[in-house]
């Protein structure tokens, strides 16, 4: 008996699920996986099929930001190894500005690093533009990017990587994106049309990354579509730790 108790081996939690939401008329949640020495591994967003298949197609107002198709996720709290605290789902199901560019359904998926109570608190930009203004020093972002103007409300001021194939002659599929407000770097944004997403169940790529980070933490290096079991998942993932300077 002695020896049977010896030979059993614990399996040791590994994935931590977020809380589940209603999104359309299906579901998402986050999750988060961690290594054999609780390193994070993976950080994702989650969608099943009846979500998927049943988007929402209107656009109140047109094609800018809109919150009707926006849901807040939580993360587990053992996520906290990462700097992100929240996410937000954002479905445009006729793109957002600049439309000539961006003028597609597709999804926002905005990988928080501040709390919701404080994300809710920016301002729209035409009422008070005065924190979107203040930028993070250069170093804090990747050398490609520049600020795309303006600002969203409860989101902040958008990066955009002048590297990526919608500014250099090719339709829109997918970028990455990062935010920031109050001169701190604060959402990192993969950005993925719907027809993309369907076409491409197992896709792979890499995060453009800063040269200084502001707060030490794990930071993801790459973004991955995975498919499987009736759920579609965007992952940040290759996380490494950085410090602070």
């Amino acid at each position: 008996m002695v020896s049977c108790k010896k030979d059993k081996t614990e399996t040791k939690e590994k994935v931590f699920k977020g809380p589940v939401e209603k999104f359309q008329h299906g579901k998402a949640w986050t999750w988060y996986e961690v290594d054999d020495n609780d390193n994070p591994l993976r950080l994702a967003i989650s969608i099943d099929d009846s979500a998927m298949a049943t988007l929402d197609r209107n656009a109140p107002g047109g094609g800018g930001h809109h919150h009707e198709n926006m849901l807040s996720l939580k993360f587990h709290p053992k996520a906290d190894a990462t700097p992100f605290k929240h996410v937000g789902l954002d479905w445009n199901p006729v793109g957002h500005e600049p439309e000539f560019i961006y003028g597609k359904p597709h999804f926002d998926f905005h990988f928080y690093m501040i709390s919701e109570t404080e994300r809710m608190a920016i301002p729209p930009y035409e009422l008070d533009s005065t924190k979107f203004l203040i930028f993070p020093a250069p170093a804090y972002l990747p050398p490609t990017y520049i600020n795309a103007g303006g600002g969203v409300p409860q989101m902040g001021a958008h990066w955009v990587d002048v590297t990526s194939p919608e500014f250099n002659g090719q339709p829109f599929t997918q970028t990455f994106i990062y935010g920031s407000y109050n001169g701190n770097v604060t959402f990192y944004e993969p950005m993925i049309t719907e027809a993309f997403i369907l076409a491409n169940p197992a896709f792979e790529r890499t995060i453009p990354q800063p040269a200084k980070y502001q707060k030490t933490g794990y930071y993801p290096t790459k973004m991955r579509i995975q498919k499987a079991s009736g759920v579609t998942n965007i992952i940040l993932e290759g996380f490494v730790l950085r410090q602070a300077s």
